[in-house]
């Protein structure tokens, strides 16, 4: 199994920072900073903003924060709290990842860029004066890792899913229960 695996740069198999269009003055579905939550997949809130400057995603993108301490608290989410084809922006200080169609799948990639191995080494790489520092997002392109073929990446994806799935219901069943 792991014989078939290939080691590739992350960039070869994610997209960083994809282009997307917002017109500067469209209302648009703006993901803050302070709406991730540390280590946690999804994002519960949007706020509705007129556009004038930011990072831009789409569903299925990963964000993760690239400036201290954001990116030591486990600031990292996937977005899908958009409609169909919708764009929406966030923080410059996000990378976004966007699974390469038909080499990656976008929930390995998500688990992926969670993984320590790409967080120590994007930790690792932060300049910048002190509180300010930031990602040097060319050291994480180059990242070199071993990728599995993209079926089982799907059931890697697939796996860990099911297990945030399990906490975001819990979460919405306490919530239910606290009300």
């Amino acid at each position: 199994m792991r014989s078939e695996w290939t080691k590739k740069k992350l960039s070869d198999i994610a997209d960083f920072n994809p282009r997307e269009t917002i017109k500067k003055g469209t209302i648009a579905k703006k993901i803050p900073m302070d709406v991730l939550r540390p280590f946690y997949r999804d994002i519960s809130y949007y706020v509705e903003e007129c556009f004038s400057g930011g990072t831009k995603f789409r569903n299925g993108d990963t964000i993760m924060a690239r400036i201290t301490p954001c990116l030591e608290n486990g600031k990292t989410a996937q977005v899908s709290i958009l409609n169909d084809g919708e764009v929406g922006f966030g923080s410059t200080e996000y990378i976004v990842f966007r699974a390469k169609e038909g080499i990656t799948n976008k929930d390995y990639l998500y688990y992926l860029v969670c993984s320590p191995e790409v967080r120590e080494l994007a930790i690792k790489s932060m300049v910048g004066s002190s509180g300010r520092q930031r990602v040097q997002t060319d050291v994480v392109k180059n990242l070199e890792i071993d990728v599995p073929p993209l079926v089982d990446q799907e059931k890697i994806g697939s796996f860990l899913k099911s297990f945030d799935d399990k906490i975001a219901l819990n979460d919405r069943i306490n919530k239910n229960l606290a009300a």
